[in-house]
């Protein structure tokens, strides 16, 4: 006989722990299976080396706050990223609070957000970004120099042997931090599988199709033996990165109508010589090169997995057909239907400039790579480096009524009508909103519970509802909140 259960999770990534936990906590009898194709979570995006580990905050990522002619700059985006991220810090602060996540520096590190720009025209942007943001109470503590002697102090890499008369500036939030997502997506499930989620990996989902009432037949298989199964659902959520796509196609929603998405891929250096290391504890971004996409931005990190601090700089752009690292190499032939086909040519046509950036990239061996982190780290040496595969990213393509197809960056839900199935594509700020991306779904797609589960919602995110940033003494009370429980004081 079919299995029958309340909810099915595709993927083991951040995106289905976070789903997942939250309906635990707010529906503990609903019964719940995570299917993983692979044989670990957290193995394709969530891996701490295949994304860049960053507490996406807009505290140092000038992509989210962009230069639109001679309009003034607009905090709006920036203060957005940021109240999101507070929201996954509450929640991860609560989890802590009741023993279903280990000791914070287990997956979360204080470390500096720091901004590095070189030139006059980077410069007088850096500082109008500097000028608005200081007066938003999200941003309180932004500090700004183009004293060399201060960024020394602030990181001393980005100053050694730097040319004398070039004009610089760095900004500087000493309230950043460092994620490590594969630490915090295995205690999660973790916690789930010990409640009584039952988590398969080894096992792919081959199709999803919708019963006459309103659930969803789940077809899947064993990847070793490949022995075929169903199972059926109330509810599934779609969180298998790249593959979303595809398997929303099968669904048949005509929600999906129209995407597609454009695999790119990453490397980046690393170096563990600890007296490298040792001179850099921070992560500065800069800005992106001419037709690079936002998820491109050239970062020089402090990462700390497993408790051992390494730096890493990057990415630099691949290219591979495959949605995952583990996926397959038709997969950006596989997708194309005649609805979506249309939209990704115009993509094509319209963004030459991606395009010549990729053939670039694609150009570029160990020692040219290295030479662009000497723009950050003039002292840069290749044999301490070492190149390392990234994850790949699915960036959307969609069909939009006014513009035709485009290249949308982000993160974006897709849900059925009826709520029933929802799916996640495309990329930054991903991880570091997960939670309240999965809020939005719960009250896409769960309308008649959404209200019951209000007062348990405030309960694991006191601020709940609220704008800190429309309030500064609450965004003061709350980030200092979350700082001393997950232990990321600056």
């Amino acid at each position: 006989m079919t299995e029958n259960v309340d909810v099915v999770l595709i993927g083991g990534g951040i995106m289905s722990a976070t789903l997942g936990t939250l309906l635990h906590e707010l529906q503990p009898e609903w019964k719940i299976v995570a299917f993983e194709r692979l044989s670990d979570v957290a193995q394709e995006s969530s891996n701490p080396w295949n994304n860049a580990g960053t507490g996406h905050a807009a505290l140092c990522e000038l992509n989210y706050m962009p230069q639109q002619g001679d309009a003034p700059l607009d905090p709006a985006k920036a203060v957005s990223i940021n109240e999101q991220f507070q929201q996954s810090r509450q929640f991860w602060s609560s989890l802590v609070d009741k023993g279903v996540l280990d000791a914070p520096s287990t997956f979360i590190n204080a470390t500096p957000h720091m901004t590095f720009v070189r030139g006059e025209k980077d410069v007088a942007y850096l500082k109008a970004r500097y000028e608005v943001l200081k007066e938003q109470p999200l941003f309180a503590g932004i500090e700004y120099s183009e004293d060399s002697r201060v960024i020394n102090q602030w990181a001393p890499l980005l100053m050694q042997h730097r040319r004398k008369g070039e004009p610089f500036a760095a900004t500087r939030v000493p309230a950043g931090t460092d994620v490590d997502f594969g630490a915090l997506t295995h205690q999660l499930f973790d916690h789930l599988t010990a409640s009584g989620v039952e988590l398969r990996t080894n096992h792919e989902v081959r199709s999803l199709k919708k019963q006459k009432d309103g659930g969803w037949l789940v077809k899947y298989r064993t990847t070793v033996g490949r022995t075929p199964n169903e199972i059926k659902a109330r509810f599934v959520f779609v969180g298998a990165g790249g593959w979303a796509l595809k398997l929303l196609q099968n669904s048949g929603i005509p929600e999906i109508r129209g995407y597609g998405v454009f695999p790119i891929g990453g490397q980046f250096l690393k170096t563990t010589n600890p007296k490298v290391v040792a001179q850099h504890k921070a992560k500065v971004y800069s800005q992106a090169s001419v037709g690079a996409p936002p998820m491109s931005v050239p970062h020089l990190d402090t990462r700390v997995v497993g408790g051992e601090a390494s730096l890493m700089f990057g990415p630099f752009a691949t290219f591979s057909p495959k949605f995952l690292k583990n996926g397959s190499m038709l997969d950006i032939v596989s997708q194309v239907r005649a609805h979506n086909l249309m939209p990704m040519l115009q993509v094509a046509v319209k963004n030459p400039d991606l395009i010549t950036y990729l053939v670039g990239e694609l150009l570029k061996n160990h020692a040219k790579k290295v030479d662009s982190l000497r723009t950050f780290m003039p002292t840069a040496k290749d044999e301490d480096w070492t190149l390392i595969d990234a994850g790949q990213r699915a960036q959307v393509m969609k069909k939009d009524p006014k513009k035709g197809g485009i290249l949308q960056f982000g993160t974006e839900v897709v849900s059925s009508a009826d709520g029933s199935i929802a799916g996640l594509l495309g990329a930054s700020p991903g991880a570091s909103t997960a939670v309240p991306i999965m809020l939005q779904l719960l009250k896409t797609c769960f309308p008649a519970e959404y209200a019951g589960w209000e007062p348990e919602l405030r309960a694991l995110i006191p601020t709940f509802g609220e704008m800190l940033n429309k309030d500064a003494a609450l965004a003061e009370e709350s980030t200092a909140a979350t700082a001393a429980t997950l232990g990321i004081n600056a």
